[in-house]
């Protein structure tokens, strides 16, 4: 076993935000032999009991369970930053024509490396991601993942249809693919799967239908996608799809509404929607920075929660604009307050980071496993230095409460912060190391 001792971070109930300013978190081999959360809390408490433990003495800096990616695109790492009028068009002159690179091995290998070392350098410990329509992207990142130990879960994208050559599928091809990944990599080692349509516009009924009775035969996979992210989007899915009561519907008149599915946006949704999402498990992944970036709209938190769906925090890159959970969460600050197309709201620091953290853990049905840094979670977690710059070192230490302090973080914090990460009980090491 092992101990640190640091200001430290975690959740209970009801996304409050428990913080310890000398406290403890000793991790240890669990029931399985991995490392895990052993204890957390006040150093004067535990010490005691665990005399025997090694300590390491981590002064004014902060533990925090690692960052929850709930949506990011692995392929369009080198397409963040390209301009664009709107989703479609950006789809089109940017996404499409990257993505077909990756027909070659050799080149997912190497932007998989990129990849993880950006995820972890600004401390996302578990990503939700799509490759592209090549199966061997999948192995790219999986393969990378393994190697570092991560908790990963990613798919195949499905799309069979207004598609341009070199990202475009074949029908039946798609899903024997899409199975024949499930068996190589679902529960690897930390390594799950996720059937991903691309989204509904770019499947076939055939593959729709398919992948729904994937998803029935493997309950334990993922389901991942986007879903009314802009109104051009929701139009055109109305006149695709004209038998289905809404975008959303279209999914689960497919059999991929469940438990661990997760959609990307949920911007255009109705109280009817909303209640499907909470009634069959469903989780939003809201991505704020693209939201904004592409004019696509703003999640609704207030609507959200009055109906009670999960959801949680995603940089959605390379629509999102960062790797950087502080970006995402200051963005999904501005998201909130927006009043003008729906009830403005004002989140507070501990949501917002709960949101990144184990709110994204409970999206994905890991709550107890990720996402937080109570007894039997996985042994993943930040070292956060709150004066990594000159001006976050001023602020933070003006902070006059907990909300103050995740607040300077999160409107002045960047990848300088991350001190520290470690995964699966050990320090991270990127690709060059």
């Amino acid at each position: 076993m092992r101990g640190y001792r640091a200001h430290l971070l975690r959740f209970g109930e009801g996304r409050s935000a428990i913080y310890e300013e000398d406290g403890l978190l000793i991790v240890g081999p669990g029931a399985g032999g991995r490392p895990v959360v052993r204890a957390a809390g006040a150093y004067s408490t535990l010490a005691p009991r665990f005399e025997g433990v090694a300590i390491e003495h981590l002064p004014g800096r902060i533990l925090a369970p690692g960052f929850i990616d709930l949506h990011v695109h692995f392929p369009q790492t080198d397409v963040i930053g390209s301009p664009a009028e709107g989703l479609l068009p950006w789809l089109e002159n940017y996404t499409f024509p990257h993505e077909a690179r990756f027909a070659d091995h050799s080149y997912a290998a190497a932007v998989a490396k990129v990849f993880l070392d950006e995820l972890l350098r600004h401390g996302v410990t578990t990503a939700l991601a799509f490759a592209t329509s090549h199966p061997h992207s999948v192995d790219a990142l999986m393969e990378e993942a393994r190697t570092r130990g991560m908790r990963l879960i990613a798919g195949k994208v499905l799309q069979d249809r207004h598609s341009p050559e070199g990202v475009r599928d074949d029908t039946e091809q798609s899903l024997v693919d899409t199975e024949a990944l499930i068996r190589r990599w679902h529960g690897r080692d930390r390594l799950g799967y996720a059937i991903t349509p691309r989204f509904a516009p770019t499947c076939s009924e055939a593959q729709l239908r398919g992948a729904g009775e994937l998803a029935a035969q493997y309950r334990d996979v993922w389901i991942q996608s986007h879903v009314a992210e802009n109104r051009d989007e929701v139009r055109w899915v109305r006149e695709l799809f004209p038998r289905s009561r809404s975008y959303l519907s279209v999914y689960g008149d497919f059999g991929l509404l469940r438990e661990r599915a997760v959609y990307a946006h949920c911007i255009h949704l109705d109280d009817e929607d909303r209640a499907l999402m909470r009634d069959t498990g469903a989780a939003a992944a809201v991505s704020p920075t693209s939201n904004l970036f592409l004019g696509s709209g703003f999640f609704d938190y207030d609507a959200a929660d009055r109906a009670g769906f999960r959801y949680g925090l995603a940089s959605d890159v390379g629509g999102g604009t960062s790797f950087s959970p502080f970006a995402t969460m200051m963005a999904a600050y501005y998201v909130g307050r927006e009043g003008q197309t729906k009830r403005g709201v004002s989140l507070s620091p501990q949501h917002l980071w709960w949101q990144h953290t184990q709110g994204a853990a409970e999206a994905l049905g890991l709550d107890g496993a990720i996402g937080n840094l109570q007894p039997g979670c996985e042994a993943d977690f930040v070292v956060i230095d709150p004066k990594a710059t000159p001006l976050l070192a001023r602020r933070t230490s003006q902070a006059k409460d907990l909300a103050e302090l995740l607040f300077s973080l999160i409107v002045l914090a960047d990848d300088r912060a991350i001190e520290r990460v470690v995964i699966d009980g050990a320090d991270a090491a990127s690709s060059s190391a």
